[in-house]
C-alpha cells in the first residue's frame, strides 16, 4: 500500500464546508463520509477528512482550537501553474473562503493564502525549482 496522508478537520458546519472543499478541486468519497465526517480527496496519497466537531472529539482528549481566532497549522497545496493558483483561489472565495493576504511573489514561488469557515489556513503556490536561486 503506497503511502499516504489525511488531514483530519474540525468544522461547524459539515455540507458548508464539503461545498467550499468541492469548490477547492477536492472531491467527496462517498465510501468514506457519512452525517458526520466526509472523505475529500485531493490525489491518490492525499485526503482531507472533514469532522463535525462530536466526531472529531471522538479522537482525542484536547479541546477543539477555535481556528478563527489561533492557528493550529498551515497546510499547503502546490499546483503547476500561477494560473492554476489564481483559478483555485478564485473558487475558493467565490464559495466563502477569505483571503487574509495578498499573494507574495519569492521569484521561485508564488503563493497564495486562503482560510475556510472555520479558519483553517492554507497555502496555496506555484514553484518553479529552475528558478530557485542558486546557493553561493
Amino acid at each position: 500500500m503506497p503511502k499516504q496522508i489525511f488531514i483530519n478537520l474540525a468544522v461547524t458546519n459539515l455540507k458548508q464546508s464539503t461545498d467550499f472543499y468541492t469548490a477547492l478541486g477536492f472531491a467527496n468519497n462517498p465510501h468514506f463520509s457519512d452525517d458526520s465526517g466526509n472523505c475529500m480527496v485531493w490525489s491518490d496519497s492525499i485526503f482531507l477528512m472533514l469532522l463535525t466537531h462530536e466526531k472529531f472529539a471522538g479522537f482525542t482528549s484536547k479541546p477543539i482550537a477555535d481556528t478563527k481566532s489561533s492557528i493550529a497549522g498551515l497546510f499547503s497545496l502546490s499546483l503547476d501553474s500561477v494560473d492554476e493558483v489564481n483559478k483555485l483561489m478564485d473558487s475558493g472565495l467565490k464559495a466563502g473562503g477569505i483571503e487574509p493576504n495578498e499573494m507574495r511573489d519569492y521569484g521561485f514561488m508564488q503563493q497564495r493564502t486562503i482560510e475556510d469557515f472555520d479558519g483553517h489556513t492554507w497555502e496555496v503556490f506555484y514553484m518553479d525549482i529552475t528558478k530557485f536561486p542558486a546557493q553561493q
